[in-house]
């Protein structure tokens, strides 16, 4: 049966391309989406600033949570069942500061150093902000801790008063020498201090993904407003026990959490490190979208190349040839198929996992330091993805195609047997039932709405293609007597332009529900973010941020009668014993006038009192006046009363703190930019109390870079599933081409010019472009309608006549293109029968 399979593959090598293709770019996309999201799960921090230590103290770096489940047995007996879910903070927590000592005093400890770490802003000679190696942040430490990478020199002295030691790489960024001056920023105040020293860990310029400044031991509390270190690092006596040693630290460090080995790097201020949460669920949405058009087009291309055959399936009925043989033979054949496609597949993806990686870093929406890691297990599972699926589709579409009558084989033309309506009309209703329970019951204005429409498109997708014959004979009834004899041939040949129909559903569904409601998304954040700002005069911003002092001090200026000054953080909130964190904003309101606008719903501000958004207060159920027990980015745990609920989340946040809060244990703890209202002539006096102030009038303020960001992040997903999707409406196309050059030589053996075959063939593929269309259109209007009416009660079908024109002309050109092309490159003038 193999020797057979592989000689059918030999004789019918034109109608395998489609199918060899289909797998070819159906392995490289499976392999490219499992190798992002293999090296962002795997992906460890790029450097180590404890690596001469034996094992490192820490403050918290996480929240951890327990919840206890009792189930009973049906003995009467009860069984706990524990789960222990943690969320990373994003600030770094102390220790007490006589740890240190303790500590020291441990048998078996040679030393310990004490660690400071904090963020730290810092302005070169042009007040251009500097940063580390790949736009790393810059950490600032005590210079006592140097020794703990280990730091060395390599030119200048050790801080004094007033001075730094900056990092060699640090150093370079702005051609920085021993004697130079720079600008710090932190949440403390501004000051500036001279360049001591210029340091380098042994072996290298730096360390990635952080920059290093080191200030006189006695200057850090001032400077990073903290209480006490953040670290500390113990050094093993020689010859001492480290497992014996571990457990006494572990007992004397008390609630401080103990790392060793390569865990060390854990203890590092969280800001310093690579954050990879956000790339985890870019690049699992990345391989979501390409597995599912991976195994539809796939399926699709199976399905239609076997149908191509049963006139020679019909045939070797006739030899005796049994449907269980035919069977196994079609389905030998789409795996040899499958695994040679496989074979130049799989570095493709590689390559596409490459690009694809450097254009999120491009956009920010991955760290810079992150690479694509090549895994020969996730190749292989991609393969035999590839391999698997093609099988299924084989012996799938084998079962109906191996019944054919042996008769059929002395026709000109063979048909499938009918069958299997009440399985596809099951299938289809599952699917549109589970779209429908998406769209309806899972809240889409939520952090997971993207996700969801992409999940509910798909369901209604799988309906389509379930039911494609005879959602196709239906729309085709109704149009196809707009196309004379090509709806004619339409009409009875309904599975061929399904066949062809259904791959321009799924690239104009998928794209177009994507490519809209990312955009819709974009427009509300827009929209949102002018009407929060509009009672402002204009918005005041300095690279890198002001510390809250200074933001007061501008607030009082004479002219000013209302200021808004807001602090970026991140707050971990507690739901069902489950850490979650979510964006937050410190905010400091001052003055008569209101320079911020939230769009209160319940309540009123409160100086002390915590606000929600409506999204955040309805999904935990809060009512103004409940207390609210939070954790800020240092690991404090706080309660708040929730004193308002507001409408305008989008860009900003869904929970807002007092600022000197924020500012006190937020390591960062900069205002990000203040909204004020002020009379004619107070920009000038804004402009003298700080060097640097940026005054932007608030109609000309942009969109948040992060929206920017995202919104670029969507598309560059969007332009993946469209190149493979479009690839495959070509392909399908040409497949169906191909197979009818009987069908065509007939024609023109019996008079029909060339001419009128092309026109035949246009009019054929203008009327599959247009099925195509209206029912990709009715699923894209059915989930960005539902997808527009949560958020915010207004229902749109098309949210942009502009994106929408152009996502359908561009499929239909394409379809145009790809149905129209084929048959005049096979239709000569001369020769086609004579090629049959």
């Amino acid at each position: 049966m193999m020797r057979l399979a592989i000689g059918s593959l030999r004789r019918h090598l034109g109608a395998y391309v489609g199918t060899f293709v289909a797998a070819f770019l159906a392995v490289a996309l499976l392999a490219g989406g499992g190798l992002l999201l293999f090296s962002v799960l795997t992906a460890k921090p790029p450097a180590d600033r404890f690596a001469a230590t034996t094992l490192v103290v820490s403050g918290e770096r996480e929240i951890s949570l327990e919840t206890a489940t009792v189930k009973k047995k049906k003995e009467g007996k009860s069984k706990t069942k524990r789960k222990v879910k943690s969320e990373r903070l994003t600030g770094a927590g102390t220790v007490p500061v006589d740890l240190t000592g303790k500590i020291a005093s441990v048998p078996g400890v040679a030393r310990v150093v004490a660690d400071t770490a904090f963020p730290v802003q810092v302005a070169g000679r042009d007040g251009r902000p500097l940063r580390g190696t790949d736009d790393a942040p810059v950490i600032g430490h005590g210079w006592a801790s140097a020794v703990l990478t280990p730091y060395a020199l390599k030119s200048g002295r050790v801080p004094g008063r007033g001075e730094v030691v900056i990092d060699a790489d640090l150093a370079a960024t702005d051609g920085l020498t021993v004697g130079g001056e720079l600008r710090l920023t932190t949440r403390t105040g501004a000051r500036t201090v001279r360049v001591s020293g210029i340091a380098a860990p042994e072996g290298r310029d730096g360390l990635p993904a952080q920059g290093a400044l080191f200030l006189h031991d006695s200057d850090v509390a001032a400077v990073s407003g903290l209480a006490g270190p953040t670290a500390i690092g113990v050094f093993a006596a020689p010859g001492t026990d480290l497992a014996a040693l571990r457990r006494q630290v572990r007992a004397a460090a008390g609630d401080a959490d103990v790392y060793t080995g390569a865990d060390r790097v854990r203890a590092d201020l969280p800001g310093a490190l690579p954050d990879y949460i956000g790339p985890i669920s870019i690049f699992g949405f990345v391989i979501g979208i390409t597995a599912f058009a991976a195994v539809f087009v796939l399926t699709g291309t199976v399905t239609l190349s076997v149908r191509q055959r049963l006139r020679e399936l019909a045939l070797l009925r006739t030899v005796g040839a049994t449907p269980k043989q035919l069977r196994r033979m079609l389905g030998l054949e789409s795996v040899v198929l499958a695994a040679v496609a496989a074979v130049p597949g799989a570095p493709l993806g590689v390559l596409f996992a490459q690009a694809v990686a450097a254009r999120f870093q491009t956009l920010g929406a991955v760290p810079a330091q992150f690479t694509v890691r090549i895994n020969v297990p996730v190749l292989l599972l991609a393969a035999l993805a590839g391999v698997l699926v093609t099988f299924v589709g084989a012996r799938t579409a084998a079962r109906r195609a191996v019944r054919i009558a042996p008769t059929q084989a002395l026709t000109e033309t063979a048909t499938a047997p009918t069958g299997g309506v009440v399985i596809r009309t099951l299938a289809a209703l599952i699917a549109a039932a589970g779209a429908v329970a998406v769209l309806t019951f899972v809240p889409l204005d939520g952090p997971l709405g993207m996700g969801m429409s992409f999940v509910s498109s798909a369901l209604l997708l799988c309906a389509v293609a379930a039911l494609g014959p005879i959602l196709v004979r239906l729309v085709t009834m109704v149009v196809s007597r707009l196309f004379g004899l090509a709806g004619l041939i339409a009409r009875v040949e309904h599975r061929r332009v399904a066949a062809v129909a259904v791959p321009l559903v799924l690239m104009f569904a998928i794209n177009a529900t994507m490519l809209l409601n990312s955009d819709l998304l974009g427009r509300l954040t827009a929209q949102e973010q002018v009407a929060r700002n509009a009672p402002a005069t204009a918005q005041l911003t300095v690279a890198g941020g002001l510390p809250l002092a200074t933001a007061q001090r501008l607030a009082t200026v004479p002219g000013v009668t209302g200021a808004a000054a807001v602090l970026p953080t991140r707050v971990i909130v507690e739901q069902g014993g489950k850490p979650e964190d979510y964006a937050a904003q410190g905010l400091l309101v001052t003055g008569s006038d209101p320079a911020l606008d939230l769009d209160v719903r319940a309540g009123a501000p409160a100086a002390d009192g915590l606000a929600a958004s409506e999204l955040l207060a309805r999904q935990y159920g809060w009512r103004v006046g409940d207390i609210v027990p939070l954790w800020l980015p240092d690991g404090h745990r706080t309660e708040l009363r929730l004193s308002m609920v507001y409408a305008r989340a989008r860009g900003f946040g869904d929970l807002v703190l007092p600022a000197g809060l924020v500012a006190a244990h937020d390591p960062r703890g900069l205002v990000s930019s203040i909204g004020m209202r002020y009379s004619a002539g107070t920009d000038e006096r804004l402009r003298a109390e700080v060097s640097g102030l940026r005054i932007t009038p608030t109609a000309e303020a942009t969109a948040p870079g992060d929206a920017a960001d995202q919104q670029g992040a969507w598309e560059l997903m969007v332009l993946i599933s469209l190149g493979f999707t479009a690839i495959a409406v070509i392909n399908t196309f040409a497949i169906a081409a191909t197979a009818r050059r009987r069908e065509y030589a007939d024609l023109r053996l019996v008079g029909a010019t060339a001419r009128q075959l092309h026109r035949l063939a246009t009019a054929e593929a203008a009327l599959t472009v247009l099925v195509g269309l209206l029912l990709g259109a009715a699923v894209t209007g059915i989930v960005v309608g539902a997808f527009s009416t949560a958020q915010d009660g207004v229902l749109r079908l098309i949210v942009d006549p502009g994106t929408y024109a152009a996502m359908a002309g561009g499929v239909a050109l394409l379809g145009l293109l790809a149905g129209a092309l084929p048959t005049r490159l096979m239709v000569r003038r001369r020769g086609l029968a004579l090629d049959i």
